[in-house]
This record gives structure tokens, sequence and C-alpha cells, in this order.
């Protein structure tokens, strides 16, 4: 393999990356002390057998410009292909603002070909691959220096192995016909509000049971004013207050340092200096919100009109249809979009595209009652039924 430590090499092998149709991807960071993913390593492959189609980007190394990669990035003649890709394109987004372009995602490509939900990279390995991935080094730290022989052979093997993995896969897709499939859940991959993190949104990821307006106008200042000062800081949303703090906060609502003193959750560091101003701060903008500027709850409506016998009914439903068609269910259908339809909302992924044709027309008539659900042999299966006009 090689290793790339220098800007002169990465842009000698991104030319020979670029006279092959496809390329793959990987990367190794380290996102536990910070916000932002800290890129510590770039693994690429193109097609080919010998050592010298793979190599390890240092991109620790002081004398190396990535600008080589990025353009390759951009070359529409390589379809760069990862495995799992979200959490990559996120590093690479937030620092250059670009997506590869193509791209591929041999997770998702695995789960419409009937590999199962969320399948992972060794399990791949194995049933296509015809080999084994050494996962002891997966969570050591990239970001020392040297790498040791068993780090360089388990990161080039994340990406030696794709290349057949990718191979298999994209004759699966062209035999069964589902190139469009991957295609629409790739746009979602290359979606930048996929990745926006904004800080006056942070509150719709707060798990609290109190949805009174009043107690939610207070979440969403400290969850305000806890994901920008992460940000700003660069340090994990946890490092300055959990989500217990969080709710035990906009329960008391703390007026001073002495109030704040008291919180039994709150991480002494927090009790003090930036984060205790920012706090209190925050907790006197959400008691005194209008009312007319609360936060919107419709994320709580789901709830409304909950019909858990009809959820049942359509996760039999799901389950029969992902069988038949050998897509992994989550893919078509998450419990939330299940608990949406059966409350009645038609506003959900299931409705559209690929998914539409395989689950969410038999979603439609089932709640309609045009069809019923049987057993027939060891599978799930829907029958029409006859209208009572036409008896």
């Amino acid at each position: 393999m090689n290793i790339i430590e220098n800007t002169a090499d990465l842009a000698a092998f991104c030319e020979k990356c670029a006279q092959h149709d496809f390329v793959t991807v990987d990367t190794e960071f380290l996102r536990e002390r910070t916000y932002y993913s800290k890129l510590c390593l770039i693994q690429m492959a193109y097609p080919g057998e010998t050592d010298e189609s793979a190599a390890l980007i240092d991109v620790l190394s002081g004398d190396l410009d990535l600008d080589p990669l990025f353009k390759l990035f951009q070359d529409r003649s390589v379809v760069k292909v990862f495995h799992a890709a979200r959490q990559d394109l996120e590093i690479f987004f937030v620092d250059r603002k670009i997506f590869p372009d193509p791209f591929f995602d041999t997770q998702i490509a695995a789960m419409v070909c009937g590999f199962g939900d969320q399948v992972g990279y060794e399990t791949l390995v194995r049933s296509i691959a015809k080999a084994s991935v050494d996962k002891s080094s997966r969570f050591t730290d990239w970001s020392h220096r040297p790498l040791t022989d068993k780090q360089k052979s388990y990161a080039v093997g994340d990406v030696t192995h794709l290349r057949q993995i990718y191979l298999h896969l994209v004759a699966m897709l062209k035999k069964t016909n589902r190139f469009d499939w991957v295609e629409e859940e790739l746009a979602g991959l290359t979606d930048p509000a996929t990745y926006a993190a904004e800080p006056e949104d942070a509150w719709k990821r707060v798990k609290t049971r109190n949805t009174a307006p009043k107690m939610l106008a207070v979440v969403k200042e400290l969850a305000e004013f806890r994901e920008a000062y992460a940000q700003k800081n660069d340090i994990p949303r946890t490092r300055v207050f959990k989500d217990e703090a969080l709710l035990e906060l906009a329960a008391t609502k703390p007026a001073d340092i002495n109030a704040l003193g008291k919180s039994r959750l709150l991480l002494r560091e927090a009790r003090r200096g930036a984060i205790a101003d920012g706090i209190l701060e925050a907790v006197k903008k959400g008691v005194n919100c209008d009312p007319r500027n609360y936060p919107k709850v419709d994320f709580t409506k789901k709830n409304n009109n909950k019909n858990e016998g009809l959820q049942e009914l359509l996760k039999v439903l799901l389950k029969a249809m992902a069988e038949k068609s050998n897509v992994a269910h989550r893919l078509i259908a998450t419990t939330a979009d299940i608990e949406s339809i059966a409350s009645g909302a038609t506003e959900v992924r299931a409705f559209t595209g690929w998914r539409y044709k395989i689950f969410g027309q038999e979603a439609e008539r089932l709640i309609n009652g045009e069809i019923a659900l049987t057993v027939k042999g060891s599978s799930v299966t829907s029958v029409a039924l006859q209208s009572s006009s036409g008896s």
C-alpha cells in the first residue's frame, strides 16, 4: 500500500484514480472530545490487485494539502464508493462544503438488495468477498503516530474489499433494475440540510414528556445556547450539559447563580463562568418568551389519534411487503413512519417514490378496508375484499 504524506504524492495517486471508473473511499476519525469530527486518515483504492492500487492518506501530515482529493471528488467520470457514507460525507462537507460527485453507498445498496437492515461492512466482506476483517483496531486512537502495522492493515482492508462488494452490488442492481431506488436514497445524503445543525433547531432532539408550551420555550433556549456554545468551542454538547440537566434546568428555572448551584445534574464547570451565564440568560429568555413565539409542537402530534391496532397491522404488512420485494423493511418505512400513517398522516416517505409502489399503496388499501391480511403457509399475504356495492 502507499502511505501518502505530501501533496505531490497525493496528486499523483489521484491522477491514477481518475483513470478508472470508480474508487473506494473510507475515513478514520475521532469525535469523542470534539463537536466536529477530527479527520485522521483517508483510505482509498482504485480497481486492481496490487498494493499500489490502495493508499493511506495521512491527513495529519503537515506537508499535505487535500486539494487533489477534492478535485477527484468533483470528477464526474469517477464514482466514489463508500460504505455507510453519512459521517464521511459530513466531514468533507463541513471542511469544504462539497460532496463527492457521483458517489455510491454500499450499505444502502445492500439494503435494497436484501442484505438486511443497516448491514455492516464485515457482513458484506464475509458474504460477498469471502474474507474476514480483523476489527480489533476499529476503536484505536487514529490520531496517534506512527500507525501500527495492524492499524494499517485494518484501514486498507476497508477499501480493498469494498471494490469487490461494489461490483457485486452493481450487478445485482442491474439485474433487479433498482438503480433508481438507490439513487433516490443517495440524494438525501447529498442534501446540505442533512448535515445542518442549526442551534435554533437543537431543542427538537431533546426528548421530554412535558410538552407544555412554557416548558418547551425554556428547553428551546437552553438547547440553542448549548448547541452554539459547543460549536464555537468545538466540544461535545454533553460536555456543556447533558439532556437530563437541561430538563432539570427547564423545570427549576434558576434565576441566579445561587439557584443554579442547587442543580443536582449540572457539571461543576457549568456552575460558573460563560456556561453559567449562558444558562441563566437562556432560562430568562425562555421564561419571558412571548406566547405567540412558543415552539411549535408538531413533533408530538404523532401520538394524537393514536391507533395501536392499525399500527400493528401496518407493521405486519410492512414485513410482508419487505420479504416479498427482498428489501430491508427499515429502508421502506421506520417505526415513526408507521406511527404517522396510523395517525392519519399522508406526507410520509413511505407514500413516495419506489416505497409507494411496494408498500405505500398497499398500506392505503389496508387503511381503506380494501384488503385483509391472511397467512398462507409460512408467509403473510394480502387479499382483496369485495366492496359492499359489488355484492
